[in-house]
């Protein structure tokens, strides 16, 4: 099983970021997916999840509103469009598949993660 974010980068405050996880090596539609993230020094933090069939979402109430979480089975990947970047936003953003949860431990895989820097 193989889960490679990207999409990260530098972005000044204000603006957005989309980023991809593309998945092999699983049936990506039997899996809710999820991202999160860790900032340097801190725990890994829940950002967002989405259903198999991307009917149901939930998100940390820190971002929702500026961040969308949306999959393609057909294309076996998910995303995670992120608008109206803070500072506080920089990360290493990580995505995982498991079950339709904020808990970490319910995720079986997970990405390598990419890298989202929020400069002021």
């Amino acid at each position: 099983v193989q889960l490679q974010a990207s999409g990260g980068g530098l972005v000044q405050a204000g603006g957005s970021l989309r980023l991809s996880c593309a998945a092999s090596g699983l049936t990506f539609s039997n899996y809710a997916m999820g991202w999160f993230r860790q900032a340097p020094g801190k725990e890994r933090e829940f950002l967002a999840t989405i259903s198999w069939s991307g009917g149901l979402t939930n998100y940390v109430d820190s971002v929702r509103g500026r961040f969308t979480i949306a999959r393609d089975n057909y294309k076996n990947t998910v995303y995670l469009q992120m608008n109206n970047l803070k500072p506080g936003d920089t990360a290493v953003y990580y995505c995982a598949a498991g079950s339709y949860s904020k808990y970490d431990y319910t995720y079986n895989y997970w990405g390598q993660g990419t890298l989202v820097t929020v400069s002021s």
